[in-house]
């Protein structure tokens, strides 16, 4: 490894240097606490790439005003370029860290061909929303989402996996959700209900449904959920500059 910094530091600087505000650190042990029993071995880090150590987990916002009108052609189009951002970010990441002597690899932000496949009980390659809880980026809501300190819920997030031992981990933290219940009452297909830890209960049909045919009018995916959450810095600093 070139320089003497430590590893996660390097890797800060170099997501700063891509525009990409989160980033956060998870040993791939953290996989097998109990708590996370019911992540198939499959889909967790050392299946995909054997020897993996850290999970090192990005986030990319959603801004606040682009999605307060979802569902809408707008935040259809912003979402769609933070999910282009996170899988040319991630993959210039393990690019950079493979060329620095560590062993890496991305994985896609989407590991799943299409909705129906999911509404046909299809399962995605890799979870990066329990990766950023694993990494101490947030926690799970009510909604299934990962509310976050500095953007409520309104972050994406994708993995680069490496067989670097950083010695090097960030907490997980706890309850950032308030419980507030709003993502509950404006859910427009009624799809999330009641809470089991560490998730809230979702009718992944119902939502998956709602998805496919907002897709079909070019205005997917919903955000309501996401975009009513009062959670987050984001919402102090758009507020307070409404009037400029």
């Amino acid at each position: 490894m070139k320089g003497s910094d430590p590893i996660h530091m390097m890797i800060e600087r170099k997501c700063q240097s891509m525009d990409v505000p989160m980033v956060g650190f998870a040993p791939v042990s953290r996989w097998e606490q109990e708590k996370y029993h019911y992540i198939p071995t499959e889909f967790r880090p050392e299946a995909l790439f054997p020897g993996a150590r850290t999970a090192i987990v990005l986030g990319i916002p959603i801004s606040l005003p682009a999605i307060s009108n979802a569902p809408s052609a707008w935040y259809n189009e912003v979402y769609k370029t933070v999910n282009a951002l996170l899988d040319q970010s991630a993959y210039r990441l393990a690019t950079f860290l493979n060329q620095e002597g560590l062993p890496s690899v991305y994985v896609p932000r989407d590991g799943y061909p299409s909705l129906d496949y999911l509404r046909k009980g299809g399962k995605v390659m890799f979870s990066h929303r329990h990766a950023a809880v694993m990494a101490g980026l947030g926690s799970f809501g009510l909604n299934n989402t990962v509310v976050t300190p500095e953007y409520g819920p309104r972050v994406r997030f994708v993995t680069v996996l490496t067989r670097a031992d950083l010695n090097y981990e960030m907490p997980e933290k706890e309850n950032v959700c308030n419980s507030c219940g709003l993502c509950v009452k404006r859910c427009p297909v009624n799809a999330i209900s009641g809470v089991d830890y560490p998730h809230g209960i979702i009718d992944k049909e119902a939502c998956a449904k709602r998805s496919q045919d907002l897709k079909e009018r070019g205005i997917a995916p919903c955000g309501i959920c996401i975009a009513v959450c009062p959670i987050g810095q984001d919402c102090v600093f758009f507020d307070s500059r409404k009037d400029l």
